[in-house]
Formats: C-alpha cells, structure tokens, sequence
C-alpha cells in the first residue's frame, strides 16, 4: 500500500507539473503529458465530510480483503480458495440488485458459464477446515463488496477518478494493513527471520521482489478501477475469472503442469462463457444507444410540434391579424 500511496504522489506531481510548467520541459512533465494521455484528465477533488467517511469505509474493505485473503490460503487449499472465489460475480449481481442496479436476465444467465467454468478449473485439492470455511465466504464477501463500493467512488455522487481515489484511500490503507500485519503475526515474522533470510545485506532478491510487487500493485489497481469506471463491476469480476483460468493455461505451457480433462473442460467453457457475457453486453449497449438517439429525436419532434402549435395560436389571435 505505501507503492500505491507513493505511486499516486508521484501522478500527481507529474500532472501538476504539466499544468504548472509554462512550456519547460522537465522529468515530470513529461511523464505528466503521458500520464494524461493514457488516463485522461487527473484533478484532485477536495471531499466533504461524508465523502471522507466513505473514503474511510472503502479503505477497511479493501484492507480487511487482503489480509482475510491471505489468512484464508492458511486454512484452505489454493483449489479451494479459488473455486469459492469463482462465485463472486454472483454475489456482485445479488449487490447490485440490492443497490437498485439494473442488471438483465440475459446477462446474469451469461455469468452461470463462467462461474461454473472456473470451478472445473480450479477443481482439484478441495482440503479445507471450518474456519477456513468461514474465512473464505468472509472473503468472497469483501471481494464482490471491494468491487461494487469502489463502482460507487468512481461514478456515484463522488465520482473520483482512479488515481485520485487510491490517492485518497491509499494512506488508509496502509495504516490498517500495518496494523493488522502486526496482530496476525506477519511483523514478528520478519524480524524473527530478518538478519538471517530477509536483510538486503544477506539477500537482495526478497527485497526487490517486494518493491517489485509493489509496482505492479500500483498499476494493477490503477487498471482495475478504470476498468470499473469504464465498464462495470460485474464485467471486472467476470475479467477476474478469466484471468484466473488463462493463468492455469499458461502455467501448463510454461511450468509443465498438468491438468485432468475436467480441468481442460472447464478453460474451455470459461472462454466460451466470456465471450458470451462480451457479446450480451455490447448488444445491450447498443440498445441502449439506440433507445437514448430515439428519446432525443422524440423530444426535438415533440418540440418542434409544440412549437408549430404555438405560431398557428398566435396567428389566429385576434392581435395577431389586426397587425
């Protein structure tokens, strides 16, 4: 999280620079003009007070996400783990349903392909304990919630964009993951095994695999929240999943790792489900396109009918024709 919080600083003083720099080229300039190409017009919004509270609510989510992420793997088999995970577009529907989002039918039976094809996929070692059980549902919970609450930053009343939401969140985020690292243990880990395994003195690699991971975290939320922004939150769940399973399709290429024909099967659904959930959902945004051009052009026929009504009645007024 400090990646990501230090990582947003650095956008925004490469984007002011861009605004601020009368012309000078410098480091940050331009790295702010391909800032902006590639993520569009970056402001930092001032929130009230509600929209600080909010802010503050998002931050637990997504902190409480990767910590009872990570203490779930304890407890459950990575299999497990993620066939459970696979059922997170269908609690993202059941949210935004509650939310008074309209979500078709013909979209939601596009999800049941790829839910289904993910848990061929993933099937295998199915170990788990009772609270690791609980651990798990707790969180898909948060994961589908992670999703939907950050739509809501970034196209509800707030309407933030990416970088300056995880500008806002990141620093939050940061405190309660500390904190949390320390009452689940992670800290006294470290420095049980700092001088002998994890000091840059001792080896290098631990310590650029995590400023590494910390890269590619800031980039990877800021894709994802655009994605979101851009798209939908059941459409990046629905990314999530195939990622998921081109992952174990690479991993059989590149690693040597072999998977049983149910396995197999269920890539393949997953990639015929996805395509199937891309096509619902472009058809209905070009019905919706249409249906908004015949709304404008009802309206401006309705106008200009009200407005021939409205010189015929003045015509034959009485005033009218003694001018």
């Amino acid at each position: 999280m400090m990646c990501n919080s230090v990582g947003s600083m650095i956008v925004f003083r490469s984007v002011k620079s861009v605004n601020e720099g009368g012309g000078r080229k410098t480091m940050f300039t331009n790295m702010g003009g391909g800032i902006h190409n590639l993520l569009g017009n970056i402001t930092r919004k001032e929130i009230d007070k509600a929209g600080k509270r909010k802010v503050l609510a998002f931050s637990v989510i997504f902190s409480l996400n990767i910590a009872i992420g990570n203490v779930s793997l304890r407890h459950v088999s990575v299999n497990f783990n993620q066939v459970m995970r696979s059922l997170v577009p269908a609690v993202t529907i059941a949210m935004g349903i509650a939310l008074g989002k309209n979500i078709s039918k013909r979209r939601q039976m596009a999800v049941l392909p790829v839910i289904i094809g993910v848990a061929m996929a993933c099937y295998g070692d199915m170990t788990f304990t009772t609270l690791g059980f609980f651990y798990t549902v707790f969180c898909v919970l948060l994961a589908a919630l992670k999703v939907v609450a950050s739509g809501e930053m970034l196209t509800g009343n707030l309407k933030l964009h990416p970088v300056d939401l995880l500008g806002h969140m990141a620093p939050l985020a940061m405190t309660q993951c500390l904190f949390l690292s320390v009452i689940l243990g992670e800290v006294s880990d470290i420095v049980s095994r700092w001088k002998t395994e994890l000091s840059p003195f001792v080896n290098i690699y631990p310590v650029l695999i995590i400023m590494m991971s910390g890269a590619f975290s800031f980039s990877l939320n800021i894709c994802s929240l655009m994605a979101n922004k851009l798209t939908s939150p059941l459409t990046l769940c629905i990314a999530a999943n195939v990622k998921q399973v081109l992952m174990i399709a690479m991993s059989t290429f590149v690693f040597g790792i072999e998977i049983t024909f149910s396995n197999g099967m269920g890539i393949v659904v997953v990639l015929i489900g996805s395509s199937w959930y891309s096509y619902v959902s472009m058809a209905e945004k070009g019905l919706d396109k249409i249906s908004q051009k015949e709304t404008r052009s009802n309206e401006r026929s309705g106008d200009e009918e009200e407005g021939a009504a409205l010189l015929s009645a003045k015509q034959s007024s009485p005033l009218y024709q003694r001018a």
